[in-house]
């Protein structure tokens, strides 16, 4: 299972909302690539990437943070917030990011994003941010009427090769993960699941590789030092 260290950018810096609320922010680093090379030094492979500004408003404000990521060469760059059109996607990937998520645009524009899908095959990854069953988007600001398991469904359909299912009442509140859910999903979908929300302890790490997924990003617990990043990778592998 690989392991996705997480770095939230909003100007430039890596900061972390509490479940997605931009009134509850904090910042850990002044610039998102200084974050990234701590996670190089630990031994990671990959990291994920969100601009917060993006995602609310659409548009690369935070660009040049992960520009500077991929030009030093350290990570492999999964990116999404705000990635609403053909323009931003190819940015991205000419850029060298590995992949690119799309979130509020994949549900809402089934169109876009199977154009996408046809064109860069595994370079396009969808969120599916769930807060009590139902899809979220626009940075968590506003509830769709679909279920995650229905959206699921559909992203198979279209030939999806990776999602990354965020559980948003877990994100950020150290409260672990929701096995169940991650489970089940796993279980009923061929896709590559990729967990993300609550992972607080290196045993969570262990449980999501035990139950077979593909990935789990690493957010508040690095942050706040509730999990070393080192035992972290070792516990996914």
């Amino acid at each position: 299972m690989i392991l996705l260290p997480a770095i939230d950018l909003y100007e430039g810096r890596a900061v972390r909302l509490y479940q997605g609320d931009y009134k509850q922010m904090t910042v850990y680093a002044e610039h998102g690539a200084d974050m990234a090379a701590r996670f190089a030094d630990a031994g990671a492979a990959w990291v994920h990437m969100v601009d917060l500004e993006g995602a609310k408003t659409g548009g690369t404000p935070n660009l040049p943070a992960v520009a500077e990521v991929v030009r030093r060469g350290e990570l492999q760059v999964e990116i999404g917030g705000g990635i609403r059109n053909d323009e931003t996607v190819a940015r991205y990937l000419d850029l060298g990011v590995s992949r690119v998520i799309l979130g509020t645009a994949a549900l809402r524009d089934r169109a876009f994003l199977e154009r996408m899908v046809v064109r860069y095959g595994a370079a396009i990854a969808v969120g599916v941010d769930c807060r009590n069953g139902l899809v979220a988007t626009h940075g968590w600001t506003e509830t769709s009427e679909t279920t995650g398991e229905e959206f699921c469904a559909e992203l198979e359909q279209l030939g999806v090769q990776t999602v990354i299912v965020t559980d948003i009442s877990r994100d950020g509140a150290m409260r672990g993960v929701n096995q169940t859910l991650y489970e089940n999903l796993n279980a009923r979908f061929s896709m590559d699941i990729i967990a993300s929300g609550g992972v607080s302890s290196v045993e969570d790490i262990r449980e999501l590789r035990e139950a077979g997924l593909y990935g789990a990003i690493l957010g508040k617990a690095y942050y706040t030092g509730a999990v070393n990043l080192h035992e972290a990778l070792r516990a996914a592998e």
